[in-house]
């Protein structure tokens, strides 16, 4: 009967060890939730950012016509504004969030020096290949970006 005990005990120890190791809190993350309060403080500056994108036509046949000093300006301008408003949505944003936003913001400013230099040379399908780079990267912050709240 005591040998009988201590297998049944080495048995329910083994298991108890199997179901504790295998049945671990199962932490799943949610996605991140914003307060009205945070999506209209970013909602504030999403604008200014998709009307680059709709305007991202006109920088490419500006490049493809080798437009190179308007190239520059609309780089420097509505690009640049486009960049400055990211940076302003970055702090709302949740805090998984903020290091991509971030690191989308530094390839974007990348693509921008990129089409920057290309346009100095008259490099036309070098500026073309970031051009796109560039709005790719746009793309990737506005889907860190949460939606309006209805």
């Amino acid at each position: 009967m005591v040998r009988q005990r201590s297998i049944f005990s080495l048995i329910f120890v083994l298991l108890a060890t199997f179901l504790i190791g295998c049945g671990g809190p199962g932490v799943a993350t949610l996605p991140p939730s914003y307060t009205a309060a945070e999506v209209a403080k970013i909602q504030e500056y999403a604008p200014g950012i998709k009307a680059v994108i709709d305007r991202q036509g006109e920088l490419k046949s500006l490049i493809s016509e080798g437009e190179w000093i308007k190239v520059g300006n609309f780089i420097h301008g509505p690009m640049t504004e486009a960049k400055l408003n990211m940076t302003y949505i970055v702090p709302n944003l949740a805090q998984q969030d903020q290091g991509k936003a971030r690191q989308i913001i530094k390839d974007l400013l990348n693509d921008l020096v990129k089409i920057d230099q290309s346009a100095t040379v008259g490099n036309t399908s070098q500026a073309l290949s970031n051009y796109k780079q560039a709005f790719a990267d746009i793309d990737k912050f506005l889907e860190l970006v949460p939606e309006k709240s209805s």
